[in-house]
This record gives C-alpha cells, sequence and structure tokens, in this order.
C-alpha cells in the first residue's frame, strides 16, 4: 500500500496518514526522526521500490480485495479513497477501501509466514487501523492478511477509545515538532493486545494506558 500512496497522493508533507502513525506509535527513533525530517520537506520520503515486502504488498492488494469479497460476500468500495478528518487540518488517510453495508476500514496486508500470527499482525497495524478508524469515523477495521505461504485471513478489529486518546495525544506532539523544528521523541506505549474473542484485551493494562496518557498531557491548571 505504501508505494501505491505515495504514486496517488505524492506530496507527503502537510499531513499525517496511517502508515505514519504506525511510525509514531513504534519504536524506531531512526524511523520517527526520518518521518520528522520528510513531513518537514528536509528529504524525499524513502524509495520503496527495492523493498521486495513492500512490492509484494502492492502487487496482491486487487488479489487481496478480490479473495475477501469472494469468501465473505461483502462489497468493498472506496478504493485508494484519499480521506481529510473535518476538524484536524493535518489528518488524513488513504483507505485501501471501505467494507460496503458495514461501513469498517478495509486494509489489506502481506506478510511473511514466519512472521505472522493473528496477534502480531493487529498488533502490528494498529496504530494505522485505529488512525483510519479515526479520520473516518469509523467503528470497525478489517486486517485482511495473505501469507506468503498461502494463507488468508481475515482480523476484525474494533475501535479503541483509549488508545485513540493516546495516538491522538502522540500525533498532536508529533506535528507541534513538524511545525517548531523541535526533534520528537517516541512515545513509548505499546499496542493493546486483541483478545481472543475479537476485541482488544483492555483488562491489565487499562491503568498502563490511562498512566501513558497522563504522562503527556498538560497538567491540571
Amino acid at each position: 500500500m505504501d508505494t501505491l500512496a505515495q504514486a496517488i497522493w505524492p506530496k507527503r508533507t502537510g499531513f499525517l496518514g496511517g502508515s505514519d502513525a504506525n511510525i509514531i506509535m513504534g519504536r524506531d527513533h531512526v524511523a520517527l526522526l526520518r518521518l520528522w525530517r520528510v513531513k518537514r520537506g528536509e528529504i524525499e520520503p524513502e524509495d520503496l521500490s527495492g523493498n521486495l515486502i513492500v512490492q509484494l504488498g502492492v502487487v496482491t492488494e486487487t488479489l487481496n480485495r478480490h479473495w475477501y469479497e469472494r469468501n465473505t460476500g461483502q462489497t468493498v468500495k472506496e478504493v485508494q479513497r484519499r480521506v481529510k478528518h473535518p476538524v484536524i487540518r493535518w489528518m488524513a488517510a488513504t483507505l485501501d477501501g471501505v467494507v460496503e453495508g458495514t461501513g469498517a476500514v478495509f486494509e489489506a496486508k502481506f506478510m511473511l509466514p514466519r512472521s505472522f500470527s493473528e496477534e502480531a499482525a493487529a498488533q502490528k497495524y494498529m496504530a494505522q487501523v485505529q488512525h483510519n478508524m479515526w479520520v473516518t469515523n469509523a467503528k470497525e477495521a478489517l486486517l485482511s492478511i495473505i501469507t506468503g505461504g498461502g494463507k488468508w485471513v481475515e482480523i476484525s478489529i474494533p475501535a479503541d477509545p483509549l488508545y485513540q486518546h493516546l495516538l491522538l495525544t502522540a500525533e498532536k506532539k508529533f506535528w507541534r515538532c513538524v511545525e517548531n523544528g523541535d526533534p520528537p521523541r517516541l512515545f513509548g506505549v505499546d499496542p493493546p493486545r486483541p483478545a481472543r474473542g475479537g476485541g482488544p484485551d483492555r483488562g491489565h493494562e487499562h491503568l498502563e494506558l490511562v498512566g501513558g496518557i497522563r504522562r503527556y498531557l498538560p497538567p491540571d491548571p
């Protein structure tokens, strides 16, 4: 998706998209600083044309969507639609699609079998899908994953208001750094682990996430 999105929306400064959210909420400080420089217009986006995994994701995206439709009976519309948040000017998303009838955000992914598990996939793309759900006001996202081992998996992820609040806080801090030139720091909070029943497992993580939010909010007057 990343390379295709760059071709459709080549000017990646001026907004934060779902793939940016993965970096902002991730653990790679080098990638975070590179993203910051891209958004400030200091360097060009990374050339992913030589990244085989990314290119496999690009070339299998149409197959992935058709396979999802064939196996679920659902229809995916608004493919590669560009959406901007109605209020926050720098929040945007380029969608792989929207599931007709449910309004769920559709995300097509390719993963290698050795690194694949449903829990790992949900955590890897949690920031991206929660960002896209926030931008579109969707209540659900669907990960449609094809693995290199010839396996197809569908994962449903509900909107998580607590994690979205934390994500928005991190993105606001990052965008402030883009505007004022201060190098950003890693936010340092892991995504919620999905429960076996489908939704995120809040449980013992609730207090940890609330504490994470409080660390980055301004003090009470």
